[in-house]
């Protein structure tokens, strides 16, 4: 393996190699179990036309050498991805191969080089297993010239009962590691959603979330005669505390304020990011309660201590408008608040302010 020695400048491949041999640990699973159960009604049709030492031989190397002899070739590649697309090629290679061996006895002539083009699929590498069905041909090619394609496709009772293990235990195999990878997928994919719909610092809704889920959030409540008030809410002089205690401390800030919103205004309001030091909550109240909220989020965003930060001292100005007192729109509404919210600034920060008021 690649590593980078004792006082080189070289970067490592480390992480490269190991992304290139998570195909090689996949495979490595299934193709020991695969060939490990197809030995069995290959050895039962062996049983039923004759023994020979060398297919014997071959046997044993199918289902017990080659699965190990794979993952030590993939993982002694510089390149392990090519080398598994090479060891799946040879899987490929073997099934076609066993097929005249068997003298085509028909459930495990059929079965084997089925099961090999379903691993190939199950890879998800793109037309793996239509590259591998020339490869598996030329096994048959191979594999019938010292019998002489010699055909005996009755099916026994003893060979179906030894292809049982393969029908049912691969298939159960596959099946398992397709669902966990759908799992996966699906976790993967409801992490982007959250992403996609998160400020990544605060963890509130980013600005198009917010925005898209309050006008849907008023519309509802406006058709139903139930009371909403917006607040905005602005962090006072977070440049200065950029400038003066670094942004970690503004971020730190940042954080706290969405903390204490999320405590003060409770599982069912609607709060975001709408970016910088800009803050918004949709709150499913009246002016009077609201009111109140906004009293506690500016006393315990003052009140805070910083161990890390001796004098540092945070305070936030929210500006509250009530549905209805503007046009029910997301738009007049916002502006609205946001007008409030910048007449608390103005009049000396560390305030709350709405259309008819400005209180410290």
């Amino acid at each position: 393996m690649a590593r980078q020695s004792a006082g080189q400048g070289k970067p490592t491949h480390e992480p490269k190699r190991v992304a290139q041999t998570t195909l090689s640990r996949r495979v490595h699973r299934f193709r020991m179990l695969g060939m490990g159960v197809a030995a069995l009604p290959i050895a039962a049709v062996l049983h039923e036309n004759g023994w020979s030492p060398w297919l014997a031989a071959l046997l044993a190397f199918t289902g017990l050498i080659w699965p190990q002899l794979a993952r030590w070739l993939a993982r002694r590649s510089a390149t392990p991805f090519q080398a598994e697309l090479h060891n799946l090629m040879v899987d490929s290679l073997l099934a076609g191969l066993w097929v005249p061996l068997m003298h085509f006895n028909l459930l495990p002539a059929v079965l084997l080089p089925t099961v090999a083009t379903a691993d190939k699929i199950n890879t998800g590498i793109r037309g793996l297993w239509l590259r591998s069905l020339p490869v598996m041909l030329l096994g048959v090619l191979v594999g019938g010239l010292p019998t002489g394609f010699a055909v005996r496709l009755q099916t026994s009772t003893l060979v179906i009962l030894a292809c049982l293990p393969l029908l049912v235990v691969h298939t159960l195999a596959v099946s398992l590691g397709t669902y966990r990878l759908i799992r996966t997928v699906q976790g993967r994919n409801r992490q982007l959603a959250a992403l996609s719909r998160q400020d990544p610092l605060t963890g509130l809704a980013n600005h198009r979330h917010w925005r898209e889920e309050s006008a849907r959030l008023l519309a509802e409540r406006s058709a139903q005669g139930l009371p909403s008030t917006l607040l905005m809410i602005d962090m006072d002089r977070l440049k200065a505390i950029n400038d003066e205690y670094g942004h970690g401390a503004g971020d730190d800030a940042l954080c706290r304020l969405a903390a204490l919103i999320r405590r003060h205004a409770g599982p069912e309001a609607l709060a975001g990011r709408l970016g910088g030091d800009e803050f918004s909550v949709m709150l499913p109240c009246g002016r009077t309660h609201a009111a109140a909220i906004a009293e506690q989020l500016r006393e315990t965003m003052a009140a805070a201590r910083w161990p890390q930060r001796p004098g540092l001292c945070c305070t936030i100005s929210v500006g509250l408008i009530e549905a209805g007192e503007v046009e029910n729109t997301l738009h007049d509404w916002s502006e609205a608040a946001d007008r409030a919210m910048y007449r608390a600034k103005q009049s000396g920060r560390n305030r709350i302010a709405s259309d008819e008021s400005v209180a410290s």
